[in-house]
């Protein structure tokens, strides 16, 4: 007989004598499956701030409706009677759940706790949650049943930093209430016990999303702890970085080995070029400005926008978590709820270019839009689409074999050789919405790096979005420029190619009075300039410096690197562009 291993013991023998580095990533890559398909989550945040709304004393409080006991300074004594007002008698689980299915989300991160410290289960270690409240009933016990039912992955978000609870520190300095008696070990062991009620009594928890971990008196260790606290209790369930001490800012990505976090939470914003293979992220960003309830926000974006911020995150190897904040009363707002059933009619069409789908295998983002990559197919969605435009897929290699409009309408039958992606007439799902173009390839995609060229009159502009940053610093979508910039050893570079002959160098730049003073230098073609960023009046406004002449003397493919020498302040600058004029 044959007495060669079968391939699934040779497999099996092969996992047994794996590193235990190799274990670990094989065990993180199963819990992340569902994750890597998903892509799409509905954030929720809902507790007692939804019933103020962003409003005190007849004032409208600015900020995060959610932050509002801090950002008003609420005595806890004053918040404290908020819990007898929240009855949320128009909360229908089945409902919200709908709303998320509709719009092609496949998982639902609910804050089970936020900073304000109410919880929205009856947890026995506290009154202070829904059991207390007029309406009483537990409201994560009916969102998990309805999850259950339509096959959506239930999460929870939960606060490290609790306001409310005696034994958290550090008080706010406007907190009257004495601290002597407080005792933070024994607030961990009441979070832990939370989090075990959460985590043995609503069936599978797909995602743990922690918060509030930047407070001084969270620790290094304290997140190590938890994390392995957690993993025990489920040992499937994916838990966030902010479990951690790791995460670096609102670019939201764990900068050190030692930290735990299955992903990075990038927050508000969304990387210039991803992270790169193999690192599992995720953006979460608000409808509207404020991620709890707030009556006087109505700051919305559109629904084209919402699913362009789903695409650009998908391309750069994301995931996508949109935040709604439902009333006091238990209803989603209608704004919220409008675009919503707007994405889901585009995604019902082209949910094939997001669901799974790997990011752009092009080096950097294309002006036309993005691009989504399953194997030999590549989706193009284009923003902003014109009949007759040309779309360029830069240094593409690969023959293109088919091209088809989704949802599945083919558009050509024999293709030229190389082959022009051109806009075909189209009437969009919802105005605005972008294109989907499907285009096949013979082959893996092969693609060559491209750089941009001078003109033939030697201007270029170098914009932050095509930088390569070394450092910490990163691409700020919201101001189009390099920012959180707060390390003097991080650079940021260009490559392009160059023609010969002299420019003039020009800088845009944005600094606050507290950070003007920084000192840099630009190097280029073996020559460099000096500047002194200057006071622009805030980190959103730019200002255009000119720097001075150099001379190209060798043209072709030519780096230029823009290194700080001095940082007297937070940060060295907010920089948008280098543009070169001859």
């Amino acid at each position: 007989g044959d007495v060669r291993p079968r391939l699934s013991e040779r497999l099996a023998d092969s996992f047994v004598h794996a590193s235990p580095a190799a274990k670990l990533q094989a065990d993180k890559d199963k819990r992340m499956a569902w994750f890597r398909e998903a892509k799409f989550g509905m954030f929720i945040h809902w507790g007692l701030y939804a019933v103020p709304a962003g409003v005190w004393n007849g004032k409208n409080i600015n900020g995060a409706g959610e932050w509002i006991l801090n950002t008003a300074q609420i005595k806890v004594a004053d918040y404290e009677p908020l819990i007898k007002q929240f009855n949320p008698v128009k909360y229908d689980a089945k409902e919200w759940v709908r709303i998320a299915k509709d719009a092609g989300m496949k998982y639902i991160v609910i804050t089970s706790k936020h900073h304000e410290g109410f919880g929205l289960w009856d947890s026995k270690l506290t009154d202070w949650d829904i059991a207390s409240t007029p309406y009483k009933k537990d409201l994560l016990k009916q969102l998990a049943q309805a999850c259950k039912e339509a096959g959506i992955k239930l999460c929870f978000y939960h606060s490290i930093m609790d306001w409310h609870h005696p034994d958290y520190l550090p008080r706010r300095g406007w907190d009257p209430r004495p601290d002597v008696k407080a005792n933070f070990p024994r607030y961990v062991e009441y979070m832990k016990g939370q989090l075990k009620e959460l985590l043995t009594n609503y069936g599978d928890i797909g995602i743990l999303w922690f918060d509030g971990e930047w407070e001084s008196t969270w620790t290094h260790e304290q997140g190590k702890d938890l994390y392995s606290y957690i993993r025990k209790l489920q040992p499937n369930i994916i838990i966030n970085n902010r479990v951690d001490k790791g995460r670096s800012g609102m670019a939201g990505m764990t900068q050190g080995e030692q930290f735990k976090g299955d992903y990075g939470t990038p927050e508000q914003e969304i990387p210039a070029n991803g992270f790169g293979p193999g690192v599992d992220w995720e953006s979460c960003m608000t409808m509207n400005d404020t991620w709890g309830y707030s009556s006087h926000d109505l700051n919305w974006k559109s629904s084209a926008k919402l699913v362009q911020n789903l695409i650009d995150c998908v391309s750069k190897g994301g995931n996508y978590l949109l935040n709604v904040g439902p009333t006091a009363e238990g209803l989603i707002p209608a704004a919220s709820v409008q675009r919503l059933a707007e994405v889901g009619r585009w995604m019902k069409a082209n949910g094939e270019s997001i669901y799974g789908a790997q990011a752009s295998p092009f080096p950097r983002q294309l002006p036309w839009g993005r691009v989504t990559r399953k194997g030999n197919t590549l989706y193009l969605h284009v923003f902003d689409p014109k009949p007759g435009q040309t779309l360029d897929q830069p240094g593409l290699q690969t023959k293109i074999i088919g091209i088809i409009r989704q949802p599945g309408t083919f558009l050509t039958a024999k293709l030229p050789s190389p082959a022009a992606v051109v806009v075909p007439d189209w009437k969009p799902i919802v105005p605005g919405m972008p294109l989907v173009l499907a285009i096949t390839l013979d082959g893996e995609p092969k693609i060559v790096k491209v750089l941009p060229k001078q003109n033939p009159d030697r201007s270029i502009d170098l914009k932050a979005i095509d930088a390569a940053v070394t450092g910490h610093a990163g691409y700020e979508a919201d101001k189009d420029c390099i920012g959180f910039w707060t390390n003097q050893a991080d650079t940021v570079e260009w490559e392009f190619e160059a023609v010969r002959g002299e420019v003039n160098v020009e800088i845009e730049l944005a600094a606050a009075d507290d950070s003007a003073g920084a000192q840099f230098e630009i190097l280029i073609s073996g020559q460099t300039l000096k500047g002194t960023v200057p006071n622009t009046g805030s980190w959103s406004t730019f200002k255009k410096i000119d720097l001075g002449k150099v001379s190209i003397v060798a043209p072709g493919k030519t780096k230029l690197v823009v290194k700080p020498l001095s940082k007297p302040g937070l940060g060295v600058m907010n920089l948008r562009a280098i543009r070169l004029r001859g």
